[in-house]
């Protein structure tokens, strides 16, 4: 079934005005807000979730847990759509697993204010693992696989609020990329290439809107992709990620200076883990959910740059991956993702993280 309403009210869900609901209590918010990705119908939570989901966390707990609450579901159950960029304050998913496809060209954007998404033009070229980051007036795509997390294109976009516009492609074609602005650029760092010899990359490129062209970087350490990223004091921090497989995530941690152009090894994340969410929040990196082998991951751990260490804080109510998280206000947003290890089922979750 192809969406045609472009304003997708979800004011009137019943917990979304509530409080913050108690972590072992809830399952009224989930029902029907699964589907699997080969059958099409609405799903409850799949039984394989409880014994994937893993939500301990090996760091300390921080003094302050805060707390997740739910919010309006997205229209449609999705997952391994680009990484959420938060573009004039809301948050947007462009591409991505939807209705049985592993291409869609979908962009839901949901509003806090209004606790509502709205259905935006479709990127031109669908697919999942896009990379995003906003920067200026306008939101960036990069990439992503037009098979089931294989098989990468190298076509770049650029949203206006409006309507998207073609840029120059890629120099290679790459999927799961992590992708952000700094100053007057844009890194894109990492990602896989190939199809049946799919295989995580190393390569760390710079894209300048001004003159729509790409310039290397010092590559990053240890190529992988599904990594988190984050920009704080200058620096881009990178996180954990997938060396070629969910079976071998990576727990490393670099910083990136790009006055020199050189990566630091920075205290790893203590929880190894691949296509999560990451975000600055309240002068932290907190990075939480994500993937491993027969695991899917609720873990909210917190990294203190002063300090170089990291903490836990309230797990993610729904443990998911292949989402992305963004800050908007006083709140973590978090929507969509899977909740098993793989792509086979969908979500339409929506819930938020405060430290009130």
């Amino acid at each position: 079934m192809k969406l045609h309403r472009r304003h997708l009210l979800g004011a009137g869900v019943a917990l979304a005005a509530g409080p913050a609901l108690a972590q072992g209590n809830i399952h009224d918010h989930q029902a029907g807000q699964f589907e699997a990705l080969r059958t099409p119908g609405r799903m409850d939570l799949p039984d394989l979730h409880h014994a994937h989901a893993v939500t301990e966390s090996p760091a300390p707990p921080a003094a302050r847990q805060g707390a997740w609450r739910a919010l309006a579901p997205l229209p449609i159950p999705r997952t391994e759509m680009a990484w959420a960029a938060e573009y004039r304050g809301r948050m947007h998913l462009v591409g991505g697993y939807a209705e049985q496809r592993v291409d869609r060209p979908y962009h839901h954007a949901y509003d806090p204010a209004s606790n509502s998404w709205e259905e935006l033009a479709q990127l031109p070229r669908g697919a999942n693992h896009v990379g995003v980051a906003p920067l200026g007036d306008r939101l960036y795509a990069f990439g992503g696989f037009i098979e089931q997390n294989r098989t990468p294109h190298d076509g770049a976009f650029a949203f206006d609020g409006t309507r998207w516009h073609t840029l120059r492609r890629l120099p290679e074609a790459c999927g799961a990329m992590a992708c952000i602005a700094l100053g007057e650029v844009i890194h894109i760092i990492g990602g896989a290439i190939g199809s049946a010899n799919r295989r995580s990359i190393d390569w760390h490129l710079v894209y300048d809107p001004r003159t729509d062209r790409y310039h290397r970087r010092h590559p990053m350490p240890v190529g992988r992709d599904h990594a988190g990223i984050v920009t704080v004091g200058g620096r881009i921090h990178l996180f954990a990620g997938r060396v070629d497989s969910f079976h071998t995530n990576s727990n490393l941690h670099h910083a990136y200076d790009p006055q020199t152009d050189e990566w630091q090894f920075r205290a790893p994340i203590p929880t190894a883990r691949s296509g999560h969410g990451t975000v600055w929040f309240h002068d932290r990196i907190f990075c939480m959910g994500g993937e491993g082998t027969n695991r899917v991951y609720g873990q909210n751990e917190a990294y203190d740059p002063a300090t170089n260490s990291w903490e836990s804080h309230a797990p993610m109510m729904t443990p998911r991956h292949g989402m992305g998280a963004v800050v908007i206000g006083d709140s973590v947003y978090v929507a969509g993702g899977g909740p098993q290890m793989g792509g086979g089922v969908k979500s339409a979750i929506n819930e938020a993280f405060t430290l009130a």
